[in-house]
C-alpha cells in the first residue's frame, strides 16, 4: 500500500479520489470503543456499504491468532462527516486533514496509484461517482429519516454563537435558504441533496387551539454542507464540544 500522509492512512484511485483506512482512523480519534462496535454505530448515521465505504479483510490477525480482521475503505466525504461526529479537537484535526488530502487528490492528477490495494477498492472508486448521480430523491429520504443525527437549527446556531433568528437570517443572506410562510426552505441549488428534512410538528396555540406546523431539521450531511459553506466565509463554530 502506498501511503499518501502517515498522520492518518489515505490511499489514492484510479479516478484521482482518496480513500481512508477505517481502523486507522478509528485509532486516531483515539475512541474507546472497540472498532467493530464503533464503526456499526457509526452506519446509524446513513452511510450505504459500497457507496460512502467498503469493507476488506486486511493483513493483521489478532495476536491470539483466527481470522485476519476486517477493516473498511471509507470515502473522505464519509471520512470527515465521521471525524465532525465525534466533536473533539482530535476529530477536527482529523476533519482538516481530510480537506488537504481533498485539495492535493484535485491538484495533483497523475500521483503514483497503489499496487497491491484490494481490487474492491477502484470497482468504489468506479461506482461512488455515478451512484451519487442516479440515487433517487426516495433513497436520500429513507436515509434521512433512518438517521439519527437530525439537528434542528436551534442546536447548530448555538454552536456557532448565534440565536436561531439570527442564524436562519445569516443563511438566507447567504443565499442557502428562503421563508415560505413561517417555514424555511433550501434554494433549489441545495435541494434533493439529502441536507435537510421537512416534517410536520403539532403545538397548542396561545388559544388552546392545536395546530401543526413544518419545521426543517438539518441531516448530519446537511451541517457538514454547513460546515464547509460557512467555514469557507470565514466563520467557525464559537463553541467546542466533547464526546
Amino acid at each position: 500500500m502506498i501511503q499518501m500522509n502517515e498522520l492518518i492512512k489515505t490511499f489514492k484511485q484510479d479516478d484521482g479520489s482518496v480513500v481512508v483506512d477505517g481502523r486507522d482512523l478509528h485509532d486516531f480519534l483515539e475512541v474507546k470503543e472497540r472498532y467493530n462496535d464503533w464503526f456499526k454505530d457509526m452506519q446509524k448515521y446513513g452511510f450505504t456499504e459500497n457507496v460512502d465505504f467498503i469493507s476488506f479483510t486486511g493483513k493483521r490477525v489478532k495476536p491470539s491468532g483466527g481470522r485476519p480482521q476486517v477493516n473498511h475503505a471509507l470515502t473522505l466525504d464519509m471520512a470527515k462527516e465521521l471525524s465532525m461526529i465525534q466533536r473533539t479537537k482530535k476529530g477536527k484535526q482529523a476533519r482538516q486533514y481530510f480537506i488537504s488530502m481533498e485539495k492535493q487528490a484535485k491538484s495533483k492528477q497523475q500521483l503514483p496509484l497503489p499496487k497491491d490495494y484490494p481490487s474492491a477498492l477502484r470497482a468504489l472508486a468506479d461506482s461512488m461517482e455515478e451512484n451519487q448521480k442516479l440515487k433517487p430523491a426516495a433513497d436520500y429520504t429513507q436515509k434521512i429519516l433512518a438517521n439519527p443525527g437530525l439537528e434542528t437549527i436551534s442546536v447548530i446556531a448555538k454552536n456557532y454563537g448565534y440565536s436561531p433568528c439570527e442564524f436562519n437570517k445569516l443563511l438566507h443572506g447567504l443565499g442557502i435558504q428562503y421563508k415560505q410562510g413561517k417555514t424555511w426552505l433550501l434554494y433549489a441549488k441545495y435541494q434533493d441533496k439529502g441536507y435537510t428534512h421537512v416534517e410536520p410538528y403539532g403545538y397548542t396555540n396561545s388559544d388552546g387551539i392545536d395546530k401543526v406546523r413544518n419545521t426543517m431539521k438539518w441531516t448530519q450531511k446537511g451541517q457538514h454542507f454547513l460546515y464547509d459553506f460557512l467555514e469557507s466565509k470565514g466563520i467557525m463554530p464559537k463553541v467546542e464540544q466533547t464526546a
